[in-house]
């Protein structure tokens, strides 16, 4: 099932196209969706080093995500594994864009509605747009499941990693599933 992006963006006729989703907003989509998950509470997470106290009881592949913009304005979300090593001064050539910075805070709540410690795939939601490109990480992609914060580093959701494709889909982001990590590209080269 793939809505436009005009279509899925609400739940309701109630709630005004301004509005961001919020955590239940997005768990509502992903049911609407048919995308089974599962999401566990805990205390704020702001870096991979606080999420890595959670291993053992959330299954999965853990992730890093990158709110990247290039200097003609051009933004970027780069969802790897959490032990993903990216070279942020060659990666625009692996994804086909110019130099690369971090976006600011205030670019990232305008574009992905979420703060800093909170980004995720799961912020496409509040991009209707489609201002921001959603590139994967290959190596990520092998783990049947995944983890990404629900809009709020409070809770962490698990969803099947086709099903991470299929929401970004919905919400009219085609992501593009690239060999990004230098832990990825001398794997490939050792086969």
């Amino acid at each position: 099932m793939t809505l436009s992006p005009a279509s899925y963006w609400y739940l309701s006729d109630n709630i005004s196209r301004s509005m961001l989703a919020s955590p239940q907003d997005l768990l509502a989509f992903l049911d609407r969706l048919g995308i089974r998950h599962q999401t566990a509470s805990h205390a704020p997470l702001f870096t991979v080093a606080d999420s890595q106290s959670l291993r053992g009881q959330i299954a999965g592949g853990h992730t890093k995500n990158l709110f990247l913009k290039d200097k003609p304005g051009s933004l970027f979300l780069i969802v790897a594994d959490e032990e993903a090593r990216i070279d942020l001064k060659s990666i625009h050539r692996r994804i086909d864009a110019r130099r690369l910075s971090f976006g600011s805070a205030a670019l990232l709540m305008q574009h992905l509605g979420v703060q800093p410690g909170s980004v995720t795939p799961f912020a496409a939601i509040n991009d209707p747009s489609g201002a921001v490109s959603v590139v994967l990480d290959q190596t990520l992609m092998a783990h049947q499941v995944l983890n990404f914060h629900p809009l709020t580093n409070t809770m962490t959701t698990s969803i099947a990693a086709q099903d991470l494709l299929k929401f970004l889909r919905a919400t009219g982001h085609e992501p593009r599933v690239l060999s990004l990590s230098e832990a990825a590209e001398a794997t490939a080269q050792l086969h």
